[in-house]
């Protein structure tokens, strides 16, 4: 019961933060993510994100095989929706934030798709998926380890967890970077989210049999500076 009501807490804590920083979009505008009106503060944002969404589903399709997918973390479902246009495939969007899993039912009706509103656990599935998706929601769980041995049980056996559009530190640049977030949140009215944002590292994942996909860090990529995020995929 207390887990149930500090996530409460956080979800309540998390869509008024969003509601701050303008991150929460009207109808209208859900209907057309990852495509904004430049004009809009977080354009350049939604362009790294067009691009990492559109990197996942050239490779999801490229599988050319029926796919059920399931995104923890989901929001307002618009990356869900865009991964239902993948041929012969059924997605399910999973987030604790009640204003934008309503959002999402209401707007993006599709009879591949469907948004529950609950915490995630393995148990709460009887089948296995064949994608677990974490975008831009995996800093929002304390344990990487834990969150990821949960999401490999829901696993088909050559199932792939992927993890996009979110921050991993070198283990020397925690301690700067955790300053940095609690700055952040402080400036912004809402220090008590602090305590719900954690900062992996790619050394958490050793354990896992993982690959870097894409590396924010490549030559290539340290040369544009389009894209800052790592995309990581986990196997069994």
């Amino acid at each position: 019961m207390e887990e149930r009501r500090t996530n409460q807490f956080f979800g309540d804590l998390y869509i008024d933060l969003r509601q701050e920083e303008k991150r929460v979009m009207t109808d209208d505008e859900l209907m057309f993510l990852p495509n904004i009106d430049p004009a809009h503060v977080h354009f350049k944002e939604w362009q790294m994100r067009k691009r990492s969404s559109e990197r996942l589903i050239r490779y999801l399709t490229a599988k050319n095989k029926p796919l059920n997918i399931l995104e923890i973390g989901c929001g307002n479902g618009w990356l869900s929706s865009k991964l239902s246009t993948i041929k012969d495939s059924t997605v399910t969007g999973l987030d604790i934030n009640e204003p934008e899993i309503m959002q999402a039912n209401r707007v993006l009706k599709k009879n591949n798709l469907q948004f529950i509103r609950a915490d995630f656990a393995p148990a709460m599935f009887a089948e296995k998926f064949d994608v677990v998706l974490f975008a831009a929601s995996i800093q929002y769980f304390s344990s990487l380890k834990r969150i990821l041995q949960d999401a490999l049980l829901c696993l088909t056996d050559d199932g792939e967890i992927h993890i996009i559009d979110t921050n991993f530190y070198r283990t020397e640049d925690v301690t700067g970077a955790a300053r940095r977030t609690e700055d952040y949140y402080t400036t912004m009215g809402y220090p008590e989210m602090t305590a719900y944002y954690f900062h992996h590292t790619l050394n958490d994942l050793r354990s896992f049999n993982y690959k870097v996909q894409f590396n924010p860090h490549g030559l290539l990529n340290k040369l544009t500076k389009k894209d800052p995020f790592y995309w990581l995929i986990v196997k069994h």
